[in-house]
């Protein structure tokens, strides 16, 4: 009996001649926006989730059923789930950044507005950007830098610091921000021996970590009761979707060209923030987004190479 196995997002498997046929950049653009649908409605199940159970219960149970997607997907196409190569140097690192963007992301989702903690991490791809010309050598010129400079600004007008509308809690979307950068650039850098189902069982195993760290600072488990459970799950089924499909992404295609089409998460963000939650973002927090989504689309259209 044939073996039935899922398709790596990142390569051209056999029988999938339509989607090979598409450019690398163009497949990285399409994985990317598919990955933001899927964890703007994480980030929904999860803010809902923290309402039934504490948030560091939430990011375990969910960190829990990633790994076990994972680790059957791998164990399916004849992977070790958890091969040697985690002990790569890489990986460690890659490990650290994905601790501190989940551990801070969930506490701006439980304690900031949906709206809020999206439209912030939105800078993301901007740091990604940044990174890319730093570490990897892409050729950014001085407008592509500029818009990074620029949507800074934008995250600024959403977070205000020293005015009356600012919002120290904020700061942990921002922290978020930068560990989740860094992670997607260590994804790159990534051992290519490692299957996109082997750093899902990896990245996921991090997500459990930082649940782990939350509770031991919060503390208070709970007996989980069935809402609970059946949100966490939701948030945990599309973060897998989200999860498989940006590992894709960063792994094919120029990460300049990729990473913008992040800023689409604003956009279904925004959309379930309001139809769950009610959120109305006021005028400044609407115009902090769209300064970096601009900027982030402006990275787009700046795509080939500029002499410096």
């Amino acid at each position: 009996m044939r073996r039935w196995s899922m398709p790596d997002l990142s390569t051209d498997g056999a029988g999938a001649s339509a989607w090979a046929r598409l450019s690398p950049d163009l497949r990285g653009s399409l994985l990317m926006i598919l990955s933001m649908a899927g964890f703007a409605v994480e980030d929904m199940g999860v803010k809902a989730a923290v309402k039934h159970l504490p948030a560091g219960e939430v990011v375990v149970i969910y960190g829990l059923i990633g790994i076990g997607f994972f680790a059957a997907m791998a164990v399916m196409r004849g992977e070790p789930p958890l091969p040697r190569a985690f002990l790569n140097r890489v990986m460690l690192i890659r490990s650290v950044f994905e601790i501190t963007g989940r551990v801070f992301y969930a506490l701006s989702l439980a304690l900031i507005p949906l709206s809020v903690a999206s439209a912030i991490l939105q800078a993301s791809p901007l740091v990604v950007v940044a990174g890319a010309a730093l570490f990897f050598g892409e050729r950014v010129g001085w407008r592509r830098w500029t818009a990074v400079a620029v949507g800074f600004v934008g995250v600024l007008m959403i977070i205000r610091p020293g005015v009356a509308g600012f919002d120290a809690l904020s700061l942990l979307a921002v922290v978020a921000t930068v560990g989740f950068a860094c992670r997607d650039l260590a994804t790159r850098a990534a051992p290519k021996v490692l299957s996109n189902a082997q750093l899902g069982v990896a990245g996921f195993a991090m997500l459990t970590i930082a649940g782990l760290i939350i509770l031991g600072y919060s503390g208070g488990v709970v007996l989980p009761d069935l809402p609970g459970l059946g949100l966490t799950a939701v948030a945990a089924g599309f973060g897998i979707l989200g999860y498989a499909a940006l590992t894709g992404a960063m792994r094919i295609g120029e990460i300049s060209i990729v990473t913008p089409f992040g800023y689409t998460r604003l956009v279904f963000a925004l959309i379930l923030a309001a139809l769950a939650f009610g959120e109305r973002p006021d005028a400044m927090t609407l115009a902090g987004g769209a300064v970096i989504v601009a900027s982030g689309l402006y990275t787009l259209f700046r795509s080939r190479p500029v002499a410096r």
